[in-house]
């Protein structure tokens, strides 16, 4: 099996450091469907802004029963200070060494002010109550795009 997560395949086993002092593991999430959102950083504009709409469609989220986690290379400091500044009622989750990002393939080739580097495109993926992926979304555009990802948990 290839360490990269497929649509309509069980995604790879993993673990993951989150606010609050949780570490997220893949096994224990089976049960309940679930959103992971990758953004570059925290506290960005548009990174606030998606997760300020995640936040203000919590509640539909958890109605369809479907739990949310933002997941970026910022640190478990960094993240509380967003999270907590933001309100969010989910946990963002660290991931400083990429495994998830890796899993997810969302490392690419970037530029701005005319330079390279690798960083995080902006994506989102459904992923079943059995963990299996349902969904993705990449190169996301903020606008809208929760709306569309509550209506596909929905169609689950």
């Amino acid at each position: 099996m290839s360490k990269t997560a497929q649509l309509d395949k069980p995604i790879p086993r993993f673990s993951a450091p989150a606010t609050g002092g949780q570490t997220i593991q893949s096994e224990n999430l089976k049960g309940r469907a679930y959103v992971l959102y990758f953004y570059p950083k925290d506290s960005t504009p548009g990174c606030t802004t998606e997760g300020g709409d995640f936040r203000d469609l919590y509640a539909a989220f958890q109605q369809a029963g479907c739990d949310i986690f933002g997941v970026s290379k910022d640190s478990l400091k960094s993240h509380e200070n967003f999270k907590n500044k933001q309100a969010f009622p989910f946990e963002l989750i660290s991931d400083e060494d990429e495994t998830l990002c890796r899993i997810f393939d969302v490392i690419k080739l970037k530029k701005m002010y005319g330079r390279e580097f690798e960083g995080i495109e902006r994506s989102t993926f459904l992923v079943d109550a059995s963990g299996t992926l349902r969904q993705e979304w990449r190169k996301v555009k903020v606008k809208g795009h929760v709306e569309a990802v509550l209506e596909a948990v929905q169609a689950l």
